[in-house]
């Protein structure tokens, strides 16, 4: 599997707090909404003519 985005070991700690697990499926479907947002925050980045991704991108 390629290198994934989103920490797996965070993921379940977090939702370990929450008294539930994650399935790898679901981080697998994590990590593509992911990359999925960040390459809709580079398309508005560049679209403003800017090299650096802004929090207003997302």
């Amino acid at each position: 599997m390629a290198d994934l985005l989103v920490v797996r070991s965070k993921v379940k700690e977090f939702a370990k707090k929450k008294k539930m697990r994650v399935s790898e499926e679901a981080i697998i479907a994590l990590d593509k909404e992911l990359q999925r947002i960040i390459d809709k925050a580079i398309e508005r980045a560049k679209a403003s003519k800017r090299g650096t991704v802004q929090g207003r991108d997302i």
